[in-house]
Formats: structure tokens, sequence, C-alpha cells
């Protein structure tokens, strides 16, 4: 373990907002909410109730020859077997994950370096969760293995039921490529378990009753040795009430064996401590606010305020280092190693053997560079033969033996590419993704808009080249705007297919309240500064109308988890800059949400709705914002019955509200998949084509009058509540 992260397992990178959830409310709801009885995610009343609604979804939109070509579509795309094969170096292997046609929930398999650089690896199945399946009669989802240095024969592998964030650890032997019996097991639960050695491990989970945090998080993190019962492995740590989430974990760098206790308050909250021989623990005394990373000899500090050291002042979003040891012994002496600007924030660093490689953006496009440590300067020199296009990713191979990165370069035009690079050579493409649409006809823009206070909220567009700038295209805005995520350009074959390859204007918001300017960006739209993130949507949307690139009738939005709030507030206070909206499971009942399960860990963002609080969160919930007297655009909401980050009930609660005041309104619940929505490739491609097709039907057709069936953009007709065509035509 190179680094621990203040995360602590929670942030996950797909997708998104690292939120929980589960089976139910952890007290009972609110006596007023008449819609409450569907926060019970698996009542037979309820799921009566979805059913309902998911039939009714199903017969408006996917049953159309142009959703089921869609839906094909999407899933070749998801199935395909010239699709990058991602890997993680263990040992003298590389490993992939990989889904396709034949192997709906995965396989976990391994290569050489060798092999992987040819066009087509020869593969060795290590684990293939479809038979596994088979034999044990389960519906087992992949969340990763954690295998032990410098052997690699034993694993600790994690497995999901349906998708959902709580999952099962077991033991598993990489030679013999079988589970060990009687070794290691973790019960399902949120949590984890790591290798101490061989024959101990942290584990942080649900040992009973009081041993979760509010949040529903683990609380406490024992030390267990194989043989032994659960019951008497020996407490590490115990968290505070309030606490978010307890774990541990051991750095295995040799040379640099260490153990670490990781303290997790709120997000970008936490305490790190240093775990002596005698259990001792000694506190590593930096800024709660920061993110701390410890690497061979070196702390490294990504600051989120102010911090003052060895009589110097450093800014908010810089990132510091120092000697481990002496910063331990009480000296603070760091060195600047990047420091932000109004243009410029850190996307990201990543150490190899002897470098540490920095990734930064400027006005969200990514530069490279390479530094080395050194005693006060570290030398920096340009990252050789770095993509110029779009995003790009650097991740390292082996930050023990290696001075080799990973690269990945992608924007929306253009397929990605994986390419292997030692520093100081020029890198090596490696995999490329195939052409999964025609993008020869688009191109990319980046424009500015400029919110109601004034700031300039970049976005990226993506038009067709022949444009007409007459206010007709079928627009796409897609935005996220929280816990200091950014979103940047991305190839994706199913905005390609479901919308650009259409004619289709996609635009994708860079606004205040995610990361793409650093902390200063996600801490502007904090808690009562949330409506400014709203002002920013809401003035990227002008801006497109402003531009004649489309008006409100043609213009669509989409988002999903914090980004589901985002269309929740985009539905209620801006209804009338939208033709359609696509709400991805949300968080809409802000006056519940932190009794739903793990809500408790997402006041640092939002606030506590049951103090003072409520008096700005209210000015952001949807379920409360939303008025029956109002007139809404046409409204599709999709989550999944497994999520146990962002409850269902938000999104159940909100379509009942609606349904029950008439609006054009309706619902589809995935059964299984977690937050991300589908378990599979079939029910992602499902769910894709649902939205792409609803907002199609949607936005792509221009109204008629009433008296003489004139086109007309004043207004677009809505269909009537329940209604099952699946088209506007």
């Amino acid at each position: 373990m190179s680094q621990l992260s203040n995360a602590c397992h929670i942030m996950s990178v797909a997708a998104g907002l690292a939120l929980a959830g589960g089976a139910a409310a952890q007290n009972s709801p609110a006596g007023d909410d008449p819609y409450a009885w569907l926060e019970d995610v698996q009542g037979a009343k309820q799921l009566d109730w979805v059913k309902a609604r998911n039939a009714k979804a199903e017969a408006e939109i996917a049953t159309t020859a142009e959703f089921k070509s869609l839906e094909a579509e999407i899933l070749a795309i998801l199935d395909s077997d010239a699709k990058i094969p991602g890997v993680q170096k263990i040992g003298d292997y590389y490993y992939n994950f990989w889904k396709d046609k034949q192997h709906e929930r995965g396989l976990w398999r391994r290569t050489t370096l060798a092999e992987y650089r040819k066009a087509n690896p020869a593969w060795e199945t290590v684990l293939d969760l479809d038979a596994l399946n088979k034999a044990e009669g389960t519906k087992w989802v992949w969340h990763g293995a954690d295998c032990l240095r410098p052997a690699y024969e034993r694993c600790l592998v994690a497995l999901s039921p349906g998708g959902s964030d709580a999952d099962v650890t077991r033991e598993f032997d990489l030679t013999t490529k079988q589970f060990v019996q009687d070794g290691f097991f973790r019960a399902e639960a949120k949590g984890g378990l790591s290798w101490i050695d061989r024959d101990t491990v942290y584990v942080y989970t649900d040992f009973g009753k009081g041993t979760l945090t509010s949040s529903g998080y683990p609380n406490i993190v024992k030390e267990w040795k194989r043989g032994t019962p659960l019951a008497s492995a020996k407490t590490v740590y115990e968290g505070k009430p309030g606490d978010m989430y307890i774990a541990a974990g051991h750095d295995h760098t040799p040379g640099y064996e260490r153990d670490f206790v990781n303290r997790t308050l709120a997000f970008y909250n936490d305490e790190l401590y240093l775990r002596g021989a005698d259990g001792s623990l000694a506190k590593v005394d930096a800024p709660n606010s920061a993110q701390k990373g410890v690497h061979k000899d070196w702390l490294v500090l990504e600051l989120r305020e102010p911090y003052e050291a060895g009589g110097k002042a450093y800014k908010p979003g810089s990132l510091i280092a120092t000697n481990f040891n002496e910063f331990m012994a009480g000296k603070r002496e760091f060195t600047a190693l990047f420091e932000p600007t109004d243009k410029s924030s850190l996307a990201g660093y990543t150490w190899t053997k002897d470098h540490l490689v920095l990734n930064v953006m400027e006005d969200v496009k990514n530069k490279l560079s390479v530094l080395t440590p050194g005693k006060g300067a570290w030398a920096k020199q340009d990252f050789v033969g770095a993509p110029t296009i779009g995003t790009v990713g650097v991740g390292a191979v082996d930050d023990e033996d290696s001075n080799a990165v990973w690269l990945t370069a992608t924007d929306f035009l253009t397929p990605t590419t994986l390419s292997i690079a030692d520093l100081g050579k020029q890198p090596e493409v490696l995999k490329s993704n195939p052409v999964f649409f025609d993008g020869s006809k688009s191109v990319i823009e980046q424009h500015f808009a400029t919110s109601k206070d004034g700031t300039k909220v970049p976005y990226f567009l993506v038009r067709p080249k022949a444009l007409a700038f007459d206010g007709k295209a079928p627009a796409l805005l897609y935005g996220y705007g929280g816990f200091e995520i950014s979103m940047t350009p991305g190839y994706s074959g199913g905005i390609g297919k479901g919308w650009l390859e259409k004619g289709g204007v996609y635009a994708l918001a860079n606004i205040r309240g995610g990361g793409e300017y650093g902390p200063r960006w996600h801490q502007a739209a904090l808690k009562a500064n949330r409506h400014k993130a709203y002002e920013d949507f809401a003035a990227i949307a002008d801006d497109l109308v402003a531009r004649k690139i489309t008006s409100p009738q043609h213009l669509g939005t989409m988002g999903g988890s914090n980004g589901g709030l985002l269309m929740g507030n985009m539905l209620t206070q801006y209804p009338e800059k939208f033709g359609a909206i696509v709400v991805q499971v949300p968080l809409l009942d802000m006056k519940r949400y932190s009794h739903l399960l793990a809500g408790a860990s997402w006041m640092a963002e939002y606030g506590d709705p049951d103090t003072s609080d409520w008096s700005f969160i209210q000015g952001f919930s949807p379920y409360h914002l939303f008025d029956a007297k109002k007139d809404y655009p046409a409204t599709l909401f999709t989550t999944s019955t497994k999520d146990d980050r962002v409850h269902p009930a938000h999104a159940r609660k909100m379509m009942a509200l609606m349904e029950a005041a008439g609006k054009d309104v309706r619902y589809y619940e995935n059964i299984e998949g977690g937050h991300g929505g589908a378990a599979n490739n079939a029910q992602s491609a499902h769910m894709t084509a649902l939205a792409y097709t609803f907002l199609w039907q949607q936005l792509s057709q221009p109204a008629k009058t009433a008296a003489s069936g004139d086109v007309e953009d004043a207004k677009p007709q809505r269909r009537p509540r329940g209604g099952i065509s699946g088209s506007r035509l």
C-alpha cells in the first residue's frame, strides 16, 4: 500500500457520488409524507408498485423498432471483444476483469506483458464468475481483489450480491485458482479485509449491534489471525459517534513496511494514524481536510484549505511534500510540488519507482509533467510524448519496481487509446478502442457561460459541423456538480449511437461543486451555496439557446446520483428551460436524506436538515419544491432496487408525487445493479437505450398547433399521463 486514501474505499471510480443507502430507513419516516411507505425497498406492495410503473415505461419507450435497434447496438458495443482490456499488474502477470456476451457476469483472467502487446492476447482464466454463480446458485457481481505481496499467491476477493455496495470477502488461491477452504471470510456487509501478512488481516465490517457508524459504515477495525474466530479478533481502533468510516491497511513496500489507521469523519475530512509494532497510534498531524499520501520516504499532502508550515503559507489546491519520518519527528519543511492558478488545478498524481507524475488541468485540459525527489527543490521535466488531445489519464504500472506508466487518451469523438511509457521515452500505443460510431460529421468546442453571479463557467460542446444554428437541434446537457468530481471529455459508444450519430448536440457542464478548478470550485457550491451549481447549469442552458444551437423545447438534460439532485432542481426550479429530463439514481427528498441509511455521510456536502440548515436545504430539495400547479417537462426517473448508496425511495416518492398531480412522468427501476443501475451489460444497454430513446422521442419532433397542425416551436406537446404511445409524432 503506497498510499492510504482518506476516502477509505468509499469513493468508487465509476461513477460518481459515493453515497450509501439500503434496505430500509434507519428511523421512522415523517408522519406527514404520504409516500413514505415507498421507503420499504423490498416490500411486496412496494415492488408491485414498481413493476406496474416499469411496465408503463416499457410500453411507452421500449416497444418501438428504434428502441430495439439502439439497445442491440449498445449491447454490441458493451460486449465487443475489441474493447481495451484494462489490466492491473499483480506479480509477473497482468490481470483483467472482462464481460461480454458469453460472460455476462465476467471473467477474472491474466496474461503476460508480451502477450498483452499482441492484437489478440492469450488469456488464462483465473475465476469465471458465471460458472461460480451457476455452481452456487447466486448472482455475484465482481468488486475486486487484493492480492498479497510479494508472492501474490493469495487474494482477498470481494463479491457483491446483485451489485449492492455491501459485499462479502473470500480468500482465493492464485496457484490453484480456487477459493481457500476455511480461509478468511467476511460476511455480507459494507467494509472490507486487507492483508497484513499471509496469516493476518485487518477487518472492518459489521460486527453486530453498535459497530457501524451513523452512516452505516464500519466503526471498528480489528486485527484478525488465521484459524481464529472473528469474535476473537483484536480491536485496533474504534471510531467516535458521528464518524463516517474506520479502516486500516498495511504498506507492503520493501524497506518501508508501515501500518496505518484511517478515521474518516466526512468526505474530505479524515485523520491518519501510524500504528506502531506495539499497537500504539501516532497521528499524522496534517490538516484533516488534506488528502494524505505516504510513499516510501515521502508524505504528500493535497491541500483543500490554506496551510502554514515551516514559516510558509500554502494555498488550497496545492500539492506539497516532505520527508515522512522527519515530519513524524516534528519537522515541518515542505516542498511545493504544485500550486494552482485561476485556470489550473491538480487532476491527480501517481508515483513510479523513482518519480512522481503530475496531471494538471488548465481550463479542464490535461497537462503532464515528471518530478524527481531531491533535497529541497525537486527536479521537474516535461512528460515525453504526452498525448495532446482530450482527456489524459496516467497511472503507475508498478510503483515499487518500475518507472513505467499507463497512459490513456480520449475525447468525445476519438476512441480511447492505451499506451505504456517508460518515463523519458516515447509512449508505446498498446491498444485502441474501435470506432463505435461515425463522428466524422461532428466537431468539439469549448465555451464559457456567465452564471448569475458573473462567474465564467466552462462547458464542452459536441455538435454537427453543419449545424444550422436555427434553435431546432435536439440537444442534451449532462452534468454532475458535486464532491469535487470533474466532468471531462470521453469517448462513449452509447452517447455516439444514442445521440451524436443521429445529429444530436451533446454538452458537458463543468459547474461549481465539481473539481475542474480544484477545491475552490467545489467549495463554492457547498451547503448554503448549493444554488450556485444550479445557477451555473441554468446559465449553460441559456447559453446554448442564446447561441441558437437549440431551444428549450429541444433541450434535454440528464444526470445521476448527485447529478440526479441537479436534475431534480432543474425540473422544479427551471422547468421552462427544458423539453425533457432524465433523472438517474437521484437524491430528491433532502429532508429525509440523512435518515436513509448512510445519508449522514453526505452532510458535509449538503448540510444537516435536522438543524437550522434546513432553512437553506429546503431551497434545493426537489421533493419539497414541487408545485402541482406548475407545468413540468417530460420526465423519466430511473433507479435500482439494489442501490444501497442512494435510496431508491428518492425516485419512487418523487414519481408518486408527480404522478398524482397528473404530470408527464414515467419511471423505471432495475431490480439489480446497485448504484451503477445495472449488474451486467444487457441491463446497462437496456437502461441506456431507455434514456436516449425517451429523450429523442421528446426532443427531436416539432410541436404542432392545435388549430392547423402547422409546425411551431412555442411549446412541446405533453402526452396525457399514463399514455403508452412510443412516439410523439
